[in-house]
């Protein structure tokens, strides 16, 4: 990702697949989890989620967001926002690329980095592209103490800033649409959660950051339902609160703990053994790749999946108990477990919803495996002990397992998920945090009592 005062490489696809598409900058490494990503006009803009690796290997913490990498494939549509984005020289420079002038264009040129970074539409852009990757992959988890994000708080917040970098976005092409030119959608399907929003914004005795944060996203949610013709109850009250514009009256701070709590008595229900009369062979954690399932359907951590071969007579059962996400829904599609043994061919376990765990189970022959078992035919062979790996994925979402690399890339999400809801909780959250905390969590570091 380019920084200011650095130079910036613009080079023509080479590969032939997609005609005039113009990459600006480096594509940042990692899985896809580690990459914020915004559809916008004639582009798809990508920033890197965590920092460069560190000495040992894992990523560091991110510092101020930086310069997006750019896949323009419509250089005419990206000129409204190249040049407020990277510069005049960028721009210029893209537009040579797609046209294959001056001479030699068309295979790169360097130009320097003009110090851009900290616009408006750079800043909103770069924190944009965050909150829809912390729609899709924050890592919630009950077992670690992660508070998840209110989806309502969060996609009202991601709808002011979509209409705040309206330039981002082609109006003129309506047969065109960007997926995230989607400022209405998201007021109509979270609309629910504007009364929260007035009722915090309204509150005596806050934090006077919070308060600013709170008018300015109000106001653009106005504005921007406004434009889009949208009306409603919920927005005619909001209409009405910013329009008093008086001050907040004396009276007890709101209790955000209160206003934001989520259903309660979720316990971990891992409890009585599934198949009675057995005996335990051998057990295990599997991994938890966030990419094999949507979000919301797991608990986020790493243990979150674990196994266990059971011998029930002469048989030998797998059991598979996956932690279900709070929020994991109670109907439509369900998961499945994935089970190898020994690096063979890959079976599928259907997992039910069972309280707060996702279960299921089979016997080992009838998936086709066996066990490489020791001479009592009880316990694995002591010299060479059975290797059994379990995912959990949902059909049809699904696109095939990560890399290996990608648990560290997990732990570092994890923890900058911490960091920021540590920096949320803080007098002055707004201080050195990437980007700033947004009001989902702000109020998740205040709901948290409720929820762990």
């Amino acid at each position: 990702m380019p920084e200011a005062g650095q130079d910036i490489q613009v080079t023509r696809a080479e590969d032939g697949t997609v005609d005039g598409t113009v990459r600006v900058g480096d594509e940042p490494a990692g899985p896809d989890f580690t990459r914020a990503v915004l559809d916008v006009a004639g582009a798809v803009l990508t920033w890197p989620v965590l920092g460069a690796p560190g000495a040992s290997g894992p990523p560091n913490a991110p510092g101020a967001p930086g310069l997006p990498t750019a896949h323009v494939h419509d250089a005419g549509r990206a000129q409204q926002w190249l040049w407020a984005l990277y510069g005049e020289r960028v721009a210029d420079a893209v537009h040579d690329c797609t046209t294959g002038t001056p001479s030699g264009a068309s295979a790169g040129v360097t130009v320097a980095v003009e110090a851009v970074e900290a616009t408006t539409l750079a800043g909103g852009a770069a924190r944009l592209a965050f909150g829809h990757w912390a729609s899709r992959w924050w890592p919630a988890s009950y077992m670690e103490g992660t508070a998840g994000l209110e989806p309502g708080v969060l996609g009202l917040e991601l709808a002011a800033l979509t209409h705040r970098c309206h330039q981002l976005f082609d109006t003129a092409f309506d047969d065109q649409p960007e997926p995230d030119d989607c400022a209405a959608e998201l007021i109509a399907e979270h609309r629910t959660a504007l009364d929260l929003l007035v009722r915090w914004w309204l509150a005596p005795s806050q934090p006077a950051d919070t308060a600013r944060h709170l008018d300015s996203v109000l106001r653009l949610i106005d504005d921007a339902a406004d434009s889009a013709g949208l009306d409603g109850p919920a927005l005619r009250h909001l209409r009405a609160s910013l329009d008093q514009d008086q001050p907040r009256p004396a009276g007890t701070p709101v209790d955000l703990g209160t206003l934001f709590a989520r259903p309660r008595g979720y316990a971990l229900a891992a409890g009585e053994p599934l198949t009675a009369g057995s005996r335990v062979i051998t057990r295990g954690a599997g991994g938890n790749d966030w990419r094999r399932y949507p979000p919301g359907f797991v608990d986020a951590a790493e243990d979150a999946v674990s196994w266990t071969v059971r011998a029930v007579g002469a048989r030998r059962r797998i059991e598979v108990e996956v932690v279900a996400d709070v929020a994991a829904p109670t109907a439509g599609a369900a998961l499945v477990a994935e089970v190898r043994v020994d690096g063979d061919r890959a079976v599928r376990v259907p997992l039910v919803l069972r309280d707060d765990l996702w279960t299921g189970g089979a016997d080992l022959s009838s998936l086709g495996l066996d066990l490489d078992l020791g001479p009592d035919r009880g316990l694995p062979s002591a010299a060479m002990p059975p290797r059994i790996e379990v995912g959990v994925l949902l059909p049809g979402f699904d696109p095939g397992p990560g890399a290996p690399g990608d648990a560290a890339h997990r732990d570092a999400v994890r923890a900058l998920a911490r960091q920021r809801l540590a920096a949320a909780a803080r007098p002055s959250p707004y201080a050195g945090a990437y980007p700033e905390p947004f009001l989902a969590e702000i109020a998740a570091v205040a709901a948290v009592e409720e929820d762990f």
